[in-house]
């Protein structure tokens, strides 16, 4: 089974998004912030993150640019879920190492397709 690690520090979008990736066939494990994901992560490497940009303590940004330095850190895919909407800061993540990128407000077919466009769904 796939795992899945949700970094948003919304309990209801870590809910949402639970609901979706298990109905996908993903294992989820919840995180509210970046330095949570960091700690997560030096444990288990999971196979795709969730990621909201904008939290406390860590913003996604900073976690992704830390991430991608650790050794397994290029192993995950990341998916910035995220309000966030300017080009230039979509163009930012995406060159810090984001896979792809995903406007919130979203649902189960938005997350399929990203999905399935990164091969991690069939």
């Amino acid at each position: 089974m796939k795992t899945c690690l949700v970094v948003d520090d919304s309990r209801v979008i870590r809910k949402v998004s639970r609901r979706i990736l298990e109905d996908l066939g993903f294992e989820v494990a919840e995180a509210a912030d970046g330095v949570e994901a960091m700690a997560w992560c030096s444990a288990v490497t999971p196979d795709l993150i969730l990621l909201d940009w904008e939290m406390p303590a860590m913003d996604g940004l900073t976690f992704l640019r830390r991430l991608r330095a650790e050794p397994r850190g290029d192993q995950p895919k990341v998916v910035f879920c995220t309000a966030v909407n300017e080009i230039g800061r979509i163009r930012e993540a995406l060159d810090a190492g984001a896979d792809e990128y995903i406007m919130k407000p979203f649902d189960g077919s938005i997350v399929a397709g990203k999905l399935d466009y990164l091969g991690l769904v069939a």
